[in-house]
């Protein structure tokens, strides 16, 4: 019976510190910036509204990769009726100039590791 006080104290300890970080993530007011990306050099837009592709552009580059490589197919008809070679240096780096300012900053961000270099070389100036 002479412990139960060095038990609740000791108890009570290990329940603060162990709750420790759910306390700091709540408290905490300071919401990370989002980048600012540099923006396409075409006006016209990129293949897919702008929402879309933050959202699910590397779903978008698995899915033309998998039509290229193994279907064999080489155009992406886009919801907007045009229809877009399926080249990450042809279409997507026409546009989007500088990997820096655009690719790796917002994976930067997003703690997200590109791995488009593993198999594509990069153009001249990326």
């Amino acid at each position: 019976m002479r412990d139960r006080t060095g038990i609740i104290l000791g108890l009570g300890a290990f329940l603060l510190i162990l709750a420790y970080p759910v306390w700091q993530a709540l408290g905490s007011t300071a919401d990370p910036a989002r980048p600012a990306l540099q923006r396409s050099v075409d006006p016209s837009g990129c293949v897919e509204d702008t929402t879309y592709m933050v959202a699910r552009h590397q779903d978008l580059l698995n899915t033309w990769r998998t039509d290229v490589v193994r279907d064999g197919r080489r155009f992406y008809p886009a919801t907007s009726g045009k229809e877009y070679e399926m080249s990450l240096t042809g279409t997507c780096m026409g546009c989007h100039t500088d990997s820096q300012a655009f690719c790796e900053r917002c994976h930067a961000y997003a703690d997200v590791t590109i791995t488009c270099w593993s198999c594509h070389v990069a153009p001249e100036g990326l």
